[in-house]
Parts: structure tokens; sequence; C-alpha cells
């Protein structure tokens, strides 16, 4: 056979490959290959989305997490604060209430010392009259003893 003819088949053959390519197995390969990289360009989109997403979770957790911490010290201060005015308030309350059981004592000690010397004088005006008697030897009416004790209590 002749080389021309030979090259020349060679190039037909050649020629209808690349059409036979070009015409179906290109545009499939082509849509692989769109497909493959819109899959890509949507994954770093996605992972890009992503990561600004986290960066933004970041930002709100570190802020919820300062007003979290910010509102724990605001409810301890005003424990604190509280406990203070219970303890105040309970201060307050006791020396009240020991000033009126000091008053109520006080008052209990001058009603202690009242009866008593009303006692006293008693038994002095009894030991005036039975010191009297006897000095007399006899015994002192009943009318002018209530006066004379009744004279001797008020120069008491």
């Amino acid at each position: 056979m002749n080389l021309t003819l030979t090259l020349i088949a060679q190039a037909v053959v050649f020629a209808l490959f690349i059409w036979a390519v070009v015409a179906w197995i290109w545009p499939r390969l082509l849509e692989a290959i769109e497909a493959r990289q819109k899959a890509i360009a949507d994954g770093l989109a996605e992972a890009e989305r992503g990561k600004n997403s986290l960066a933004e979770a970041k930002k709100e957790t570190d802020k919820m997490l300062a007003e979290a911490r910010a509102r724990a010290q605001e409810i301890v201060a005003q424990a604190e604060k509280q406990a203070a005015t219970r303890i105040e308030e309970s201060k307050s309350a006791a020396k009240t209430e020991g000033d009126r059981l000091l008053a109520s004592a006080n008052a209990q000690i001058q009603q202690e010392v009242q009866s008593a010397k009303q006692q006293l004088r008693e038994q002095v005006a009894a030991l005036a009259v039975a010191g009297a008697e006897k000095i007399l030897k006899r015994e002192v009416d009943a009318k002018a003893h209530a006066d004379m004790l009744g004279q001797l209590k008020a120069q008491l």
C-alpha cells in the first residue's frame, strides 16, 4: 500500500475520531468539569459562610458571657447590699428591743422601789404605833391610828 494513502486514511480516521469526541464525549466531560467546579465553588462559599457564622456566633457568645458575668456581679452586689441592709435592720431592731427591755426593767425597778418604800413606810408606821402603844401602855383608837399612819406616810 501506498504511504500517502495510509496517511490520508489515518488523517480521516483521526478527524472522525476528533469529531466523535467533540460531538459526544467532550460536552459530557465539560458538564462534569463544570459541575465539579460549581460544587467546589459552592463548598468554598459555604465554608466561608460557615467561618463567618462561626465568628458571629463566637462574638455573640462572648457578648452573652459578658452580659451574664455583669448580671451575676450585679446580683451578687445586690445580695450583699440586701444582706447589709438586713444586718442593719436586725441591729436596729435588736437595739430597739434592748432599749424597750431596759425601759421596762427600769420601770419595774422603779415600781419595786416604790413598793419597797411603801412597805417600809407601813412597817415604820406600825413600829411607831407599836412603840407608842408600849410607851402609853394602852391601845390607840383605830380611827386615830389610821389618821396618824396617813400623816406619817405623808411625811416619809
